[in-house]
């Protein structure tokens, strides 16, 4: 099983920037694709952006020109966090889908979230 584990989360200025970190660890696995969810307070988590193993990224338009996603490593992915709102509060996750390296199914894994706050 992959076990996911989240940095980088804190107190900010809008307007400020934060970067978010996630590591994947576990063997025998092939990550498909790693991406980064948030949920506000009384409000459903949501996909905030997401990278496939080829690359392809994908992001929430409220977001879309501000953050950015990477696939640092196979098992390791960057959220870079610009420009800052403080509608962008919420705990931050990282989510990861993955596949057993002789065959089966694909599974998702989440982290324990990280807090991002945003202060106007």
């Amino acid at each position: 099983q992959v076990h996911l584990v989240e940095s980088g989360g804190g107190l900010v200025q809008a307007g400020g920037s934060l970067r978010l970190s996630c590591a994947a660890s576990g063997s025998a696995f092939s990550i498909l694709a790693m991406g980064w969810y948030r949920q506000a307070p009384g409000k459903q988590r949501e996909l905030v952006a997401e990278v496939t193993s080829g690359g392809i990224t994908k992001y929430a338009e409220s977001v879309e020109g501000r953050f950015t996603i990477s696939r640092v490593s196979a098992k390791n992915t960057d959220l870079q966090m610009n420009s800052l709102k403080p509608e962008d509060t919420a705990v931050y996750y990282c989510a990861a889908d993955y596949a057993p390296l002789l065959g089966g199914g694909a599974s998702r894994n989440w982290g324990q979230g990280t807090q991002v706050t945003v202060s106007s």
